[in-house]
């Protein structure tokens, strides 16, 4: 068995040096079909490992059901088919502009700001979740034929806390459920940032985009020994909805990259290939330079301005990467796989069944609850998806303003059933006043819990209240919408024809495919939802932009018919076409 170590200067392996040029890919973000392909592409960029976060919520939906733990096994089994090492990062934070940082929301809803600490109910929900994960990880360490060399504790905990008894009790957790692979943490090269993340005799990494020499030498004022690594090199960024798209010059890149290795270090490129954020899992950020700002919701595509593109495809980053990569490995790099199939031709959706948002309410919601004031998402079970808040207006009265207190995030107001505007965390005030008596709905909509920051774990839907000037309006009937309830179909859902407004609701057709293979979607005239083909999510589309069309793998597609769901949640323009598939 080959052993891998961590020696006072360098990575060893079977007490030779080593030097570990890893890229990021999550298993979660790429169809387990293309595993092969997109593991293939970052060997021909000259990589030799491969790095993977692991997103707790996603796996246990609700405590104690579990959902493909084992796709984390089946991935790392890839990994060693692929012939590359694995670094594996199981939280149980992982940021990764994922829904809540991967922590479920049920547990955040539980334990509120004693998550990330040693609060002893959070800590036994880790370990009844680490009972459950680390024997995918443990059977596939490197001294079991495996491919995992490294195992992360926590992620960038100095960005959030200094509770470094809770990190050990989490490398604790991680030993006495088998690890022996290397221990490490990661942080920003902040000296607050490596004080609160780092833990003495575990090996502690930085994470930066550029000036790796300032990186590394913050990094050995708190370590002066031990091997120098860049666990997280910002080779692109991330994008937000009504953003700008963000892009990172290949060759600045390139030279960034070639100083993190001339420094002496092993590092990984994050991301080398970004993936998908499907399934309405895209989280959140804040704005502002303490994180503390307006919400700043993710978009469904993880591109990243990647080497390898979210359509698996080279750029001309992956070619300069491969040029640098090519002088610290032996011998002549493979090149790239072949591509994946790629759809013959367009194909355009017919959607023929339409029902409105109350009926698909009504088939696939939860129980409806009658309160005193609002319950958040977290209370009535939802994580992905909206809730109908009903609440009374008494009357005779005059009209007053109508405002909601602590919206989170995005509501279509209707009063007597006519829509009467959208409020948002910003504009919580309804443009013209109401009077009484009134019935008004509130459909509520999640648009990406936040996964960094000091706001972690902040409840969804209406947090405070809904006023009429300054009185606070009770009784208040709430039901909600999980996206997990369309996994079961949508068979319930008592359909008819659409009624030609463009009115909110759920779309049903079909999009008749000659030459699967993988595809965009571009949704003309649609404002915001989610769609899903033949039962698979695909994401959230808002035509607020930057992103304009939605990756379908081709796994997903079949030939002939192929059913389209298109959940829109404010309205369609009905004169412009329907959805419509392209190749990539």
């Amino acid at each position: 068995m080959s052993e891998f170590t961590v020696g006072e200067s360098a990575f060893l392996l079977d007490g030779r040096p080593v030097r570990l040029l890893s890229g990021a890919l999550h298993y979660f973000r790429v169809h387990e079909a293309q595993w092969p392909h997109r593991l293939g592409m970052l060997r021909a960029m000259g990589l030799n490992c491969v790095e993977t976060y692991v997103p707790w919520n996603l796996h246990e939906p609700r405590p104690g059901v579990f959902r493909d733990v084992g796709a984390v096994g089946r991935f790392l089994d890839a990994v060693r088919e692929a012939g590359l090492w694995a670094i594996v990062r199981p939280g149980p934070y992982i940021c990764a502009e994922w829904e809540n940082g991967g922590l479920p929301a049920w547990l955040t809803g539980e334990v509120g700001t004693r998550a990330r600490t040693r609060d002893e109910r959070y800590l036994g929900r880790v370990r009844d979740w680490f009972r459950r994960l680390l024997p995918e990880i443990v059977s596939r360490q490197l001294d079991r034929g495996g491919p995992v060399l490294m195992v992360q504790v926590e992620n960038e905990y100095g960005s959030y806390g200094s509770d470094t008894g809770y990190l050990e009790e989490l490398a604790g957790l991680l030993r006495a459920g088998g690890v022996t692979a290397a221990l490490f943490t990661s942080d920003g090269p902040e000296d607050h940032m490596l004080t609160g993340g780092s833990l003495p005799g575990v090996l502690a990494t930085v994470n930066f985009g550029s000036h790796a020499r300032e990186a590394f030498a913050a990094l050995r004022r708190h370590r002066p020994g031990g091997p120098l690594m860049c666990m997280e090199f910002w080779c692109g960024w991330f994008d937000h909805w009504a953003g700008e798209h963000a892009v990172r010059d290949p060759a600045e890149a390139a030279r960034e990259l070639r100083g993190v290795l001339e420094c002496g270090a092993s590092v990984n490129l994050y991301m080398a290939h970004g993936g998908t954020s499907s399934g309405g899992w895209a989280g959140a950020n804040r704005g502002g330079a303490l994180h503390e700002g307006p919400l700043e919701p993710d978009v469904t595509s993880y591109d990243y301005d990647a080497p390898v593109d979210e359509y698996g495809r080279p750029t001309e980053k992956f070619w300069r990467f491969r040029e640098v990569l090519s002088a610290y490995r032996s011998g002549p790099l493979p090149g790239p796989p072949p591509r994946p199939p790629v759809l013959a031709a367009p194909a355009g959706a017919v959607l023929t069944q339409w029902a409105p948002l109350p009926a698909v309410l009504g088939a696939l919601g939860g129980p409806e609850t009658v309160a005193p004031v609002p319950p958040s998402f977290e209370e009535l079970g939802v994580t992905r998806g909206l809730v109908r808040y009903e609440v009374a207006v008494p009357g005779p009265r005059r009209p007053y303003p109508l405002t909601v207190r602590g919206l989170r995030d995005m509501a279509v107001v209707y009063v007597d059933g006519e829509r009467a505007g959208v409020l948002t965390e910003e504009e919580p005030r309804l443009k013209e006043p109401v009077a009484g008596p009134a019935r008004v709905e509130l459909w509520v909509e999640s648009l990406g819990r936040v996964n960094y920051g000091p706001r972690l774990g902040e409840a969804k839907g209406i947090t405070g209240g809904v006023r009429h000037e300054r009185q606070y309006l009770h009784g208040v009937r709430a039901r909600g919408l999980d996206l997990d309830a369309f996994d079961g179909g949508v068979a319930a859902v008592p359909f008819g024809v659409p009624d030609g407004t463009g009115a909110p609701g759920l779309y049903r057709g079909t999009v008749v495919v000659r030459g699967a293979g993988d595809a965009r979607l571009e949704l003309p005239g649609a404002t915001r939802g989610f769609v899903w083909i033949n039962g698979c999510c695909l994401g959230r589309y808002w035509s607020a932009g930057p992103q304009r069309s939605l990756f379908v793998p081709g796994p997903v597609l079949r030939e002939g018919g192929n059913e389209v769901w298109l959940l829109e949640l404010d309205e369609v323009d009905p004169d412009l076409p329907g959805p419509r598939l392209r190749p990539v």
